[in-house]
């Protein structure tokens, strides 16, 4: 296992991290964790040199910190950093932090957090906390030695991404990042932006939630399999973030011991700049494609916001690409059910034509909601 230098913190992670939210289920169950699996798993990762073990509150059902407590014992504990979240949309007042925190700590059986996440910052949720007392948080965990070091998650765009960064002395943040996803929320902008402030970087979402590697069309498959260079487009899309300098380490959440013995092999091969012009080639061939099976032409502009129905236009228009470009429906199904509130979703289009009057691309928005509409159901 290869490691790094992660930002400020002064801490040496490795270039994998093994991300607890999609550990195995119990055969015949979508909910419950098969916990003598997932044990067996993680370890053999820690076993391999992963070194950093990401969870949250949230994960698996409010049930991830526990099982990774449950699966740290034996000494495996001081072998990993862990890294864990503040929910922040559950948090109400000051107090809410400090117990949340406590709780998680029982959770995962230890005194102390290396890596403390405020999960999921957006605009919103950054101006919450703060008028809550989040940075007084900060430091007096910090000073209690519950939590070592202090960062965050991050969904939003980028320049309230850059505010964030520049709002507190950050040690380290979380971003999604992918050969797909260059210029999403904080994208390879941010990137950079975290990286020359000094910060560690994490990566979330190498894979896309696996939608590289779920009914791969057969044009991109056939690129994947000539590139004698890589040996899956796993391999190929891990090896493409951590071709970054910036990148402290990447999150996989590996759920079979196969993803994880191939993730370490692929973490083992990698390096910094290693990518050779045959690889980079076939990866932004890879990314044409893709690119090319985008229904809509939307580049979030939001000329069409807001809709007097609440129709939340860019966002549904996203999801009806994913469906396309990443060949599945079922998947983005279950996303398009969990992120939206009824009144957001496409069915609440009346057809007014406002959105399309506004929007510059000259997209078929009413069209195309309605096609959503139809294929979520």
């Amino acid at each position: 296992m290869k490691y790094r230098d992660f930002g400020k913190t002064g801490a040496e992670v490795s270039v994998l991290g093994f991300g607890c939210m999609r550990l195995p289920l119990v055969e015949g169950s979508d909910t419950d964790v098969d916990f003598e699996e997932s044990r067996r798993i993680i370890r053999r990762g820690i076993d391999l040199g992963v070194n950093y073990i990401d969870t949250a509150w949230p994960y698996h059902n409010g049930m991830s910190e526990e099982i990774v407590g449950r699966v740290l014992e034996d000494g495996y504990r001081e072998k990993v950093y862990i890294a864990t979240k503040m929910p922040s949309w559950l948090v109400k007042g000051r107090e809410d932090m400090d117990d949340f925190l406590d709780r998680q700590l029982e959770r995962l059986q230890t005194d102390y957090i290396d890596f403390y996440l405020i999960h999921t910052l957006n605009k919103m949720s950054w101006s919450k906390l703060k008028e809550l007392g989040l940075f007084d948080f900060i430091e007096k965990a910090k000073a209690s030695g519950k939590i070592r070091h202090i960062g965050f998650s991050f969904h939003d765009e980028l320049p309230v991404f850059k505010e964030i960064v520049d709002g507190y002395d950050w040690e380290f943040t979380q971003i999604q990042y992918n050969f797909m996803d260059t210029e999403y929320q904080a994208g390879r902008e941010g990137l950079e932006y975290a990286a020359a402030r000094g910060l560690g970087i994490v990566v979330m979402e190498p894979l896309r939630g696996g939608s590289f590697l779920k009914n791969i069309p057969d044009d991109i498959q056939a690129l994947w399999d000539a590139c004698e260079a890589v040996s899956s487009a796993a391999d190929a899309a891990l090896k493409w973030v951590w071709n970054h300098d910036e990148v402290g380490l990447l999150l996989s959440g590996m759920g079979t011991m196969e993803q994880v013995i191939e993730n370490c092999k692929s973490a083992d091969e990698a390096a910094v700049h290693s990518l050779d012009a045959g690889v980079i080639d076939t990866i932004e061939r890879v990314r044409d494609i893709y690119h090319e099976r985008i229904i809509a032409p939307c580049t979030n502009c939001k000329y069409c916001m807001p809709c007097p129905s609440g129709v939340d236009i860019p966002s549904c228009l996203n999801f009806l690409n994913n469906t396309s470009v990443y060949n599945s429906v079922d998947q983005f199904r279950v996303g398009y059910r969990d992120y939206f509130s009824d009144d957001k979703k496409a069915d609440n289009c009346i057809e007014c034509g406002q959105c399309e009057e506004a929007c510059p691309q000259h997209i078929q928005i009413i069209e195309h909601l309605k096609q959503l509409d139809s294929i979520m159901k």
